[in-house]
């Protein structure tokens, strides 16, 4: 199965908002997860 990045992000997103409706706590926490991912994905695709 090829993991296409175009349909993995809009679906991250999706659990992310309904995780969050769910559980307003986690907010910060998915936030945290998904900047530190965005941020190692960026610094990897540079190198």
């Amino acid at each position: 199965m090829d993991i296409n990045p175009q349909l993995l992000s809009p679906l991250v997103a999706l659990v992310a908002g309904i995780l969050i409706l769910l559980v307003p706590r986690l907010l910060n926490y998915i936030v945290a997860i998904y900047l530190i991912i965005i941020g190692v994905a960026g610094l990897m695709g540079r190198f």
